[in-house]
């Protein structure tokens, strides 16, 4: 059931006697909240304000950064001269807009399907679009009615912080909700900020034509993980043309002669960069104003996310949170997961705790960069004595066949053991190898029982096998298919 503006509301079709879920939030946790609890019997409202129905990732996330990226991939490929002998392509990127469109196509035909039409026809889910308000811990208000619950669950999401530079307000600044509806490619662009979403962007602009430079705060971009990584991705980032640019403090902002001017310190030396536009991607602000939050007690952390335990309850019993609101794991996977579980235990007393063990990310550059468990640094953090092994992709047979040698796999595990704790892929396509690894992790499979599995040969796949092999051989005197 539906309600928009400008037309008058359905009958509702709840019985008082049927219990209620009431949920703040229109993204993947709302809408995985919304269904567990339409199979347990129990109605839903969702009440959603901002970004359209699906939330982040369809709207300004996943859906149309992954299309770009691979729109920028296509073209990138094309005006390069390619690794094979005896072969030459062409490319060119020919209207800009015909990009933006065809993007604008899918968030709708997925939006449709795979939001709009999954709750449509079902009786037990109402979807309201106002602004959701916590009268008290059993009562939300919105559209100028209240509306009573058996429990309310909290999951409005995250939207883009800019960082506070003087003068920024000035110089029109596009973030991941601005920038994929540009109908004009920026002759140059300023990326401020060196993590996930930062250099996702810059690559996918610099591939379409963009002359682009990012300013990043830290030494080194991805600073939470090993120095081999990032030291990789950046000479790969700068062998394509964009210019990485890291200890950066930013002083100010102006907009000059139709260019944007950005001045830094940089390692301590004035720096002043100009562009057509800028790009802030300098981290998340947790969606949490005005919901009343105050009025009735639920705690938030000092960056305006939600304490919530971990069976996701927040500090007032009745009311849960899940998915971005809750200022970690911000992934559209680990948001349905937290939606669904967080609705059961609201509706059952299930009790059951989060669990992100085995828990795997990505990072769409080219080389995608691929993550699961802990690196050197955070089982060291642990406590925990482990080995690291890094096999370079110029030892994998399907990796030299398609000429392309880029990155690495590394692997981690318990020394005493032999079980695994985590990796790190710098790979092209090398999310596709996590799940083996993932699946290890989460059900206690060791290196030596990963080395002794069967990988096809001249797959990318047979790479985690020989990465597996190397903690206890050398690669360099191991034939091909060694087992």
């Amino acid at each position: 059931m539906h309600e928009t503006e400008g037309r008058k509301p359905p009958a509702a079709t709840t019985s008082d006697s049927q219990r209620k879920l009431v949920i703040l939030g229109g993204g993947s946790a709302a809408f995985s909240a919304a269904l567990k609890a339409a199979d347990l019997g129990v109605h839903a409202t969702i009440i959603n304000d901002g970004l359209p129905m699906g939330g982040t990732c369809v709207n300004v996330g996943c859906v149309p950064s992954k299309t770009l990226i691979r729109a920028a991939e296509a073209l990138h490929r094309a005006v390069r001269p390619p690794p094979f002998a005896g072969i030459e392509t062409s490319g060119k990127l020919l209207d800009f807009k015909a990009v933006i469109d065809q993007r604008r196509e899918l968030v709708e035909g997925l939006r449709e399907a795979k939001y709009a039409n999954v709750i449509g026809g079902n009786p037990n889910i109402t979807f309201l679009e106002g602004r959701g308000r916590l009268v008290d811990a059993r009562t939300v208000q919105v559209n100028g009615r209240e509306i009573r619950a058996d429990a309310v669950l909290i999951a409005t999401g995250a939207r883009p912080s800019i960082a506070p530079v003087p003068g920024l307000e000035s110089v029109k600044v596009l973030t991941n909700e601005s920038a994929f509806e540009l109908d004009a490619l920026p002759e140059s662009l300023i990326v401020l900020g060196g993590r996930y979403i930062a250099l996702e962007l810059a690559q996918m602009f610099a591939r379409m034509g963009s002359k682009v430079t990012v300013l990043q705060r830290s030494a080194r971009i991805l600073p939470d993980e090993t120095s081999d990584l990032t030291d990789a991705l950046t000479g790969y980032l700068r062998e394509e043309g964009l210019e990485i640019v890291t200890g950066v403090e930013l002083l100010s902002a102006a907009e000059e002669g139709g260019k944007a001017i950005i001045r830094t310190r940089v390692n301590g030396a004035p720096r002043t960069f100009s562009a057509a536009r800028v790009l802030a991607a300098t981290g998340r602000a947790y969606t949490t104003g005005n919901l009343g939050l105050e009025t009735v007690g639920v705690a938030t952390n000092a960056d305006g996310s939600i304490q919530a335990g971990e069976t996701l309850e927040t500090s007032v019993p009745g009311i849960y949170a899940a998915g971005d609101v809750l200022g970690e794991n911000l992934f559209v996977y680990t948001a349905a997961y937290e939606g669904a579980l967080a609705a059961e235990n609201a509706l059952n007393g299930s009790g059951r705790q989060r669990d992100y063990t085995g828990l795997p990310w990505v990072i769409f550059t080219d080389p995608q960069v691929a993550g699961v468990g802990l690196n050197e640094k955070g089982a060291a953090a642990r406590g925990i004595e482990a080995d690291a092994t890094l096999l370079p992709l110029t030892h994998v047979p399907r990796s030299l066949a398609a000429r392309d040698t880029r990155g690495f796999i590394k692997l981690v595990r318990e020394r005493a053991t032999d079980r695994l704790l985590g990796a790190r892929i710098l790979a092209p396509e090398g999310s596709e190898l996590l799940m083996e690894i993932s699946l290890a992790i989460k059900f206690g499979i060791t290196a030596r029982q990963l080395a002794s599995s069967f990988h096809p040969y001249l797959t990318l796949s047979e790479g985690v096998k020989l990465a597996a092999l190397t903690f206890d051989q050398d690669v360099e005197k191991l034939s091909c298919c060694a087992g």
